[in-house]
């Protein structure tokens, strides 16, 4: 861990800094916190190299205010790299990982967990990666207009779109031509499959785990894990116990299980660490916060695995990846961005306004409100 970098596919204590605080860092020190899994002792101890910290915002904002909770998320991110200098080192690519690395900083960059924070709206998508957000989560835990979440593989929800809409495949190219990776925790089987088919650059899980090992619907069967194999893609592996186990209780041999199966199916090329810290509520023995990494290091280490093997896991992995994105984003240099908006009866809804479509704008036409024309009236006979 002193020569590779830890590289976490995902962390939530931006999140924790919104619930906690309404994201006043001004009335929080990361040096004393202590009611979350994530504080910088405990990533100090746990020998963070780099963490994709979640600008996540839960899905019922979806068609309210998905986008402005997301920029203020992306917004909390930033102001941690300023508040804590010496500790976190904010990063946009590849290269500022091991610069970070080299300065004995946390890379901190920004994933954005859930298709709904963009609002359908690919000029949204683009304006994120330019503040710093370098993957995307196409869905959380709800359909968007243009693609299906997990539920739906559990029956407990309909599929919208059989996987993506062809909205949904204008974004995955769009996310191709920015060097934004694609992450496929969350959906449907169904997308994982149509992604891994059409995207150019390699595709992540940033918090998924084995179904073969643990048979819930956010982990990844074994057909999936042979085409990331095949896309040269990562599965970075979630600890929560729900994920791990199946149940409410596991163990750190049990998260290393997980390791052990991803690497028998798709090589240890495809495993990463995406521990889910501060957006669990139950974690293994062993591996209660984020100072506890290390012993899962040690396990792996003590069960074969070669320090190349682990190293890849660490950190190789995932810089493998976000390199290979990078270089599909330098081909298409010279390509235009996709400015196709979503078709507006895809997305109409009482919050949202058409302009720029050839539909009438409700915002102009001011209808008078049940509780507008009742108060005319009353004013009318007040005046009699």
């Amino acid at each position: 861990m002193s020569e590779t970098p830890l590289i976490d596919g995902h962390n939530d204590l931006p999140w924790q800094m919104r619930k906690l605080f309404n994201n006043q860092l001004s009335k929080v020190d990361l040096n004393f916190l202590n009611e979350t899994h994530t504080n910088i002792p405990k990533i100090q101890a746990g020998r963070l190299g780099a963490q994709f910290w979640s600008a996540y915002v839960p899905c019922d904002t979806q068609y309210k205010d998905a986008v402005r909770q997301t920029f203020e998320q992306i917004d909390v991110v930033h102001r941690m790299c300023q508040k804590y200098p010496e500790t976190f080192m904010f990063a946009y690519s590849s290269q500022d990982i091991l610069d970070a690395f080299r300065q004995n900083k946390t890379a901190s960059l920004i994933g954005v967990e859930g298709g709904h924070s963009i609002d359908s709206s690919l000029g949204t998508l683009r304006t994120m990666y330019q503040l710093g957000v370098r993957y995307l989560t196409l869905t959380h835990s709800c359909n968007t207009p243009w693609a299906d979440n997990w539920l739906v593989d559990t029956g407990s929800e309909p599929s919208q779109h059989n996987g993506l809409s062809p909205f949904g495949k204008l974004v995955i190219q769009e996310m191709n031509r920015l060097g934004m990776l694609i992450d496929l925790a969350h959906v449907t089987v169904k997308v994982m499959e149509q992604v891994l088919e059409m995207s150019e650059a390699p595709v992540i899980f940033s918090h998924s785990s084995a179904y073969e090992i643990c048979k819930h619907k956010r982990n990844v069967p074994d057909d999936i894990l042979r085409k990331v194999k095949e896309k040269k893609g990562i599965v970075m592996v979630n600890f929560y116990n729900d994920y791990v186990t199946c149940s409410h209780t596991a163990k750190l041999s049990d998260v290393a299980n997980h390791f052990d199966h991803i690497k028998k199916i798709g090589g240890a090329e495809i495993v990463g660490f995406g521990g889910d810290y501060d957006g669990v509520t139950r974690l293994p023995e062993g591996l209660e916060d984020v100072s506890k990494v290390p012993n899962l290091v040690a396990e792996l280490l003590r069960r074969g695995w070669t320090d190349e093997e682990v190293k890849a896991a660490l950190g190789g992995n995932l810089l493998r990846v976000l390199q290979e994105t990078e270089k599909v984003r330098d081909r298409h240099i010279n390509t235009d961005p996709i400015d196709d908006p979503i078709p507006y009866e895809q997305v109409e809804n009482p919050c949202r306004t058409s302009y720029g479509y050839d539909v009438p704008n409700q915002a102009a036409v001011h209808p008078l409100t049940a509780a507008t024309l009742l108060l005319t009236v009353s004013l009318l006979f007040a005046h009699q």
